[in-house]
Formats: C-alpha cells, sequence, structure tokens
C-alpha cells in the first residue's frame, strides 16, 4: 500500500516536472524586433553645456514658501528660451500658475488623438551638513570625468533638457508631428504637483483635450540590478503605488517617572507601532509584478526562469524570496514606514502624550479607505486618535500594455537600447504623471537612464551626477519617440 502511494506521489511530481519544463522552453520571447535607427548627429559638447546651466539653478522647489526660488525659475526659463529659439519660434509657450510651463506643438492632422511628454523643473534641496561630501559643489554642473555633476542632472532635469534638445533637432529639420504634442514641465513635483502639474491636467481637460498617452519620468534601464537576468531591464512604469500618510496621538495623564502606571503613553503607542510593523499588508505576484516577471522570465536563464515562467505553481515560493529584499517586497504589497516618533521632553517625566507618523505606499488594488481599515485593525488601540494626511492620494489607475503608447515607447527603448530587455513596470514613487489620469487611460512612466545599482542612492542623495554617454541616448530617445508622432510613424 505504501510503496503504491509513493510510486503515485513520484509519478504526480515527475508529471509535475515534466510540464512545468515544457512550459519553460515553450514561453517565447515578449519583446519586438527592431531595426537600428538611422545615426542621429548630436552636439553633444554644446548639449552639455546647456544642461549643465541649467543644473547650475537652485530651482528648488518648497510646500510651504512658494516664493522661495522664483528667480531662479525665472532665470531656467530665460536660459531654455535663449538656447532654443527655434523651438520657441514653433511651440506655443503658456505659464500655468506661478512657474509651470505647458508648450504646446501643433499637429497637422486635427483629428490626431494628442499625446504629451511630462518632466519637471524643481529639484530637491541638499541635506543640511552633507554638501562638504560633494566630490564637486552641488549646484555646480560641472563636466568632469565623463559627467555632468550637480543636483537634477538625474532628477529632473535631464529629462527636460533632453526633450528641449530632441525638439529643437526635429524643428530645425523641418519635421512638425502630426498628433499635437504637448510638453508639461511643472515646478512642484517633489513637494506634491499641486501647484503646476495638476492646475495643467485641469487645464487641458478644460480645453476638451483627452491624450492618447503620457511619458513621465520614472522606472529606468537597470543594468545588473535584477537577479538572474544578464541583460539590462528597460522598465516602463504602468502605475504608481499612492501615497497615505496618517497621524497617531495618544493623551494620558502625565505624572512623575518614580510612579508610572502599567501603561504609559510610550508604552501603547510603542506596542501599536510594533503590532503595525509586524502586520504587514496582505501582498502577492499579481497585477503589474505578474506581467513583470511574466515578461523578463523568458529572457533569464537556469533556475529563474524556470520559476519565474511557472509561478502558477512556484509563486509561494518566489514571493518568499522576494519579501526578503526591500525594493522587491515593495512590488508585491501596500507597505508600511513608521516615519515619525514624538514623546517625552524630559527624563524624570511620564510625557501625557505620544504622537508618531506612518507612511504607506499603497499597491494598485488596495485603497486609501483599506490601508486606514488595517491601520486601526492592527493599532488595536481605540485611544489612538487617527488624522489623514490631506495630500494622500489613491494608487493610479494601471496603464495598458496593448496600444499604441506602450508599442511607442517599448519600441524606441529598443532602437535606442537594443541591449535591453522591455518590460512593465510599478512605480513606487510619486510623479506628476499620477495627474494626469483625468485627460488620459494610458500614463507611462519612464527615464531612458541606464544606470547600476550602486548609483541608484544618488537620486536625490550626494554626488548626482548624469554620464554624458547617457545623456547622448536620452536625447536620441527622445528624438526616436518624437518621430513616432510624425506622419511617416502614421503610415507604418
Amino acid at each position: 500500500m505504501l510503496k503504491r502511494a509513493f510510486v503515485g506521489v513520484l509519478g504526480v511530481v515527475v508529471v509535475l516536472a515534466a510540464a512545468m519544463a515544457v512550459n519553460t522552453w515553450r514561453t517565447p520571447s515578449q519583446q519586438v524586433a527592431v531595426a537600428a535607427p538611422p545615426p542621429l548627429a548630436i552636439d553633444l559638447d554644446a548639449a552639455v553645456q546647456r544642461l549643465s546651466g541649467a543644473v547650475q539653478l537652485r530651482t528648488v522647489s518648497s510646500l510651504e514658501n512658494v516664493a522661495q526660488s522664483e528667480a531662479e525659475f525665472d532665470k531656467l526659463h530665460a536660459l531654455l528660451a535663449q538656447q532654443f529659439p527655434k523651438l520657441h519660434a514653433v511651440l506655443k509657450k503658456e505659464v500655468v500658475g506661478s512657474k509651470a510651463l505647458l508648450y504646446t506643438w501643433a499637429g497637422s492632422d486635427p483629428a490626431a488623438a494628442p499625446v504629451a511628454l511630462l518632466a519637471h523643473q524643481d529639484v530637491v534641496p541638499i541635506a543640511p551638513g552633507t554638501e562638504k561630501m560633494w566630490t564637486v559643489a552641488p549646484f555646480s554642473g560641472t563636466v568632469q570625468d565623463g559627467f555632468v555633476w550637480g543636483r537634477g542632472t538625474l532628477d529632473n532635469k535631464s529629462n527636460l533638457m533632453a526633450q528641449f534638445e530632441a525638439v529643437e533637432m526635429l524643428v530645425a529639420a523641418g519635421f512638425q508631428p502630426r498628433q499635437t504634442v504637448y510638453f508639461v514641465f511643472g515646478d512642484d513635483e517633489e513637494v506634491s504637483g499641486l501647484r503646476g502639474a495638476l492646475p495643467i491636467a485641469q487645464l487641458l481637460k478644460s480645453r476638451g483635450v483627452r491624450l492618447d498617452w503620457v511619458l513621465d519620468e520614472g522606472l529606468l534601464v537597470l543594468d545588473g540590478v535584477l537577479p538572474g537576468l544578464s541583460k539590462p531591464a528597460a522598465l516602463i512604469g504602468l502605475a504608481e503605488k499612492g501615497y497615505a500618510t496618517f497621524f497617531l496621538s495618544l493623551d494620558t495623564a502625565p505624572g512623575h517617572s518614580s510612579m508610572p502606571p502599567a501603561h504609559s503613553a510610550i508604552g501603547q503607542m510603542s506596542a501599536a507601532l510594533a503590532r503595525l510593523e509586524a502586520t504587514p499588508m496582505p501582498g502577492g505576484i499579481q497585477g503589474v509584478a505578474r506581467s513583470m516577471f511574466g515578461t523578463l522570465a523568458p529572457e533569464m536563464g537556469g533556475v529563474n526562469r524556470f520559476m519565474l515562467t511557472n509561478l502558477w505553481l512556484t509563486a509561494p515560493l518566489v514571493q518568499g524570496q522576494l519579501e526578503k529584499s526591500p525594493s522587491s517586497n515593495a512590488m508585491l504589497r501596500t507597505t508600511t514606514a513608521l516615519t515619525i516618533v514624538k514623546a517625552g521632553n524630559k527624563d524624570n517625566v511620564l510625557p501625557g502624550r505620544a504622537e508618531a507618523a506612518v507612511n504607506f505606499r499603497v499597491l494598485p488594488g488596495d485603497s486609501l479607505q483599506s490601508v486606514e481599515a488595517h491601520l486601526r485593525k492592527t493599532l488595536a488601540n481605540d485611544a489612538i486618535q487617527i488624522e489623514a494626511y490631506p495630500g494622500n492620494s489613491e494608487p493610479s489607475p494601471v496603464s495598458p500594455t496593448e496600444g499604441k503608447g506602450y508599442a511607442t515607447l517599448a519600441r524606441s527603448v529598443r532602437e535606442v537600447f537594443p541591449e535591453a530587455v522591455v518590460a512593465p513596470g510599478l512605480m513606487t514613487a510619486a510623479t506628476d504623471s499620477r495627474h494626469f489620469s483625468l485627460v488620459s487611460d494610458a500614463v507611462y512612466r519612464f527615464s531612458p537612464l541606464q544606470m547600476k545599482g550602486e548609483d541608484l542612492a544618488r537620486f536625490h542623495g550626494t554626488n548626482e551626477r548624469l554620464a554624458v554617454a547617457n545623456y547622448a541616448r536620452m536625447i536620441q530617445f527622445y528624438h526616436q519617440v518624437l518621430r513616432s508622432t510624425g506622419p511617416a510613424a502614421a503610415a507604418q
């Protein structure tokens, strides 16, 4: 009897293994075959100097002090007008709100659905006390060792300036898009986009504009970052997570530390926060994450390809591994981060109030309501008051991988980064693009930057820099994307 059962189990295992092997072998690559684009003659030295000039302008945005850097934004606008005269002679320019910019490049076919490219003018400040840790002064725009150095070279003046470079070249060559192209350059992306990108999206909506697709900053061409993939991975963000901060407070009677109660304000708040951190929201390999791994799997080798191609059976094992890394875990679930804790001001006094802030990055499929319900249930203390941050936002809708927008971007990536594998991805941070779901169902997040893992900390960090060779490919990428809006592309 036991022998028969063992043989039966063994037979099931053999059949499953065979089915998985066949499935792995039969799953084809999803990469688009493209021809090499014609060579693009870029005056790279001049383009680099223009980027350097933009980086030298301290366009730091502030949530509270709107006028803080107005003069620097004015200088940037003057630089753009001076350095890109052909663009400014053809495109219509509008200033929206304080310093946000909207450019309209009229298409030749009024019936063709328009598109939009986004970038932002503002940058984050330098963390106090870290200025001397920079190899060069952070707003110097120094060009050395094959890099342009300074705040904004990665986030986000390189995208902005590369778009200007591409348009200037196309206008000089006599190109006119068939589809109208809008360029949206917000001035407060780093502090919400509520004064720049959102009003522009609302303005376009009020004019009856419905965009075929939208491209904003986002995921990158990651080189050597994804285990099991020997090629760079160019991830196009289909969606971005929502943002949810909740402020917690607990009031008790203050007292002398020599006569502490059984449960102090600090103790109760600490216990509640510990429960919250130990009880993450449910997650799984689903939605955008599943689409990403399904696209990458055929490009991998060995056990990684085998496991990711057969997620119908291997998902629990793969999920367990992904959850061990903060970056991959963030793709699977709404994350919980304890970011602020405040209580007490004297060592022998029991404080009467304890406060904390918790930040969630909300996975598409979850909502602000479901996050707050999880928070209340897990804190398990009705004495803790909960206040939602007014700037909380739902996760964005998930954009399609079918249709003109994704196909255009995937093809342009393959043309400029032929060695890269293109796959959909999820943006875990917030961008201006979330406001454009008002006017488009196809909003994508991708920055044509090829980066290694060790360089990712330069975003918003110390020694932010951009390789000159990388910048050349950025210009070429936007040139290819914009060419796709022309009459020749429509005829294909």
